[in-house]
């Protein structure tokens, strides 16, 4: 009886230790592909870049593409904000909102590309940006205005027409941006949502300050 009891003891503490070392070895696998995950996801995002600036199709609109990347710098939202200015009060103020709101947006990204410092992707054909500040890609400051003002203009003129437009601009600046290789894709993603983020958070305050103050 004492063998028999003996020798259960000793299977089971062999089961308990083959359990451990299992658990150990599926412990060491899930860090080592935690590891790999940033190593995946840039091989992910340089991918994506290739298949984008280098798309048969979107190539057909490289020019409408160059030209939305220059004019997404601030260009188009100027044009479009200028004859607000004299279609009345209320329209003024939606455009004080706006402007106040992209210039947090602007300070909020500019400080995180400096924290990041991440480089661009080799610029296609030619170098499009034009101060030092913009060798760094993460996040696009394009994307992020581009969305924050979308939801701007989506909140205060609730037409169909003009939701549908103003994002539809916004997500062909920021493609532009990814075609041209002045950014990755996840820049975009980030920018996007960057600037989505910053002005819900920021406009219920705005509207009080200027709508209702």
């Amino acid at each position: 009886m004492i063998a028999i009891s003996s020798a259960n003891k000793g299977s089971r503490g062999t089961k308990g230790s083959v359990l451990v070392r299992k658990r150990r070895l599926a412990r060491s696998v899930y860090r080592l592909r935690l590891r790999q995950v940033p190593s995946l996801l840039a091989a992910l995002d340089e991918r994506s870049l290739d298949w984008i600036s280098n798309s048969p199709l979107l190539a057909r609109l490289e020019r409408v593409f160059v030209a939305a990347t220059y004019l997404g710098d601030g260009v188009l939202w100027g044009g479009l904000a200028l004859p607000l200015m004299f279609l009345g009060e209320r329209n003024r103020r939606y455009v004080l909102i706006g402007l106040g709101i992209t210039i947090i947006n602007v300070v909020i990204y500019t400080l995180i590309k400096l924290y990041f410092k991440r480089e661009r992707p080799i610029p296609f054909p030619v170098p499009l940006r034009s101060w030092v500040l913009e060798r760094y890609s993460f996040p696009s400051g394009h994307a992020a205005v581009a969305f924050g003002i979308a939801l701007i203009v989506a909140h205060f003129y609730p037409i169909l027409w003009a939701q549908v437009g103003i994002y539809f601009l916004a997500g062909f600046i920021s493609l532009s941006r990814i075609y041209v290789r002045e950014h990755y894709p996840s820049d975009v993603i980030a920018g996007a949502l960057l600037g989505t983020l910053i002005t819900g958070a920021l406009l219920p305050i705005f509207t009080r300050i200027f709508l209702q103050g």
